[in-house]
């Protein structure tokens, strides 16, 4: 059974998606995501898919080292599509909305447009599984909130724990994947993950690694 809101079967999903490349920045299935959208172009991403199928792909720039500060630089391989499930407008003009994650997917092309935002083709066959209930992770969760705790130490964050702890597997991993802190090459190799499982191994792997080098930046961390 579908849990991706409209989107029950993989041909119902759209065939070009406006993309919205933020660094360190990801979205996962079921995750929301909330976003403060101000640079004039995104406004008008925002317009247009309000107008039209209420979805757009966060992607992230290409974590291979490559300058990111350019106008379009390029995008990484595999991104998210999410539904615009909350919308609305401050007085200075900004837009507060919210992503809710539907389904990954893969650059097939960038699609020649005429937009100020960029579009993709997407090719959703390899993650169609997305839009299903994934299966149960092997995941120990005395162990991951053990390292999450002394994550957050570190960081000086908190979070509600009562609801972590009553949170399905599948909302618990992809929540901490999209929220936490982490590196831009950390966060991709989160997107990449092939299966929740692998995503939950990763994601405690991750924070482990952390309190072991105390914090710091890893060089070695999985390449987008």
């Amino acid at each position: 059974m579908s849990t991706r809101g409209p989107y029950s079967h993989v041909d119902a999903l759209p065939e070009v998606v406006p993309v919205f490349p933020l660094t360190g920045v990801i979205l996962l299935p079921g995750v929301r995501l909330p976003l403060n959208v101000f640079e004039p172009r995104y406004l008008a991403m925002v317009d247009a898919a309000l107008a039209g199928d209420r979805v757009i792909g966060m992607i992230q720039p290409a974590v291979n080292g490559a300058e990111e500060d350019t106008p379009d630089p390029d995008l990484s391989r595999v991104g998210c599509l999410g539904r615009l499930s909350a919308f609305s407008e401050t007085e200075d003009g900004r837009y507060l909305i919210t992503l809710t994650g539907v389904c990954r997917f893969a650059v097939a092309e960038e699609a020649e447009v005429g937009t100020p935002f960029r579009q993709v083709r997407p090719d959703w066959a390899h993650y169609a599984g997305d839009l299903d209930a994934a299966p149960e992770p092997d995941l120990d969760r005395r162990r991951l909130f053990g390292a999450l705790e002394a994550y957050l130490e570190r960081k000086s964050l908190e979070v509600d724990w009562e609801s972590l702890e009553g949170a399905g597997a599948e909302a618990l991993v992809n929540t901490l994947a999209v929220m936490l802190p982490l590196g831009a090459r950390e966060k991709q190799g989160l997107v990449l993950a092939e299966t929740l499982n692998q995503r939950a191994q990763l994601l405690l792997t991750l924070l482990e690694m952390d309190r072991a080098r105390g914090g710091g930046d890893d060089p070695e961390a999985p390449l987008q």
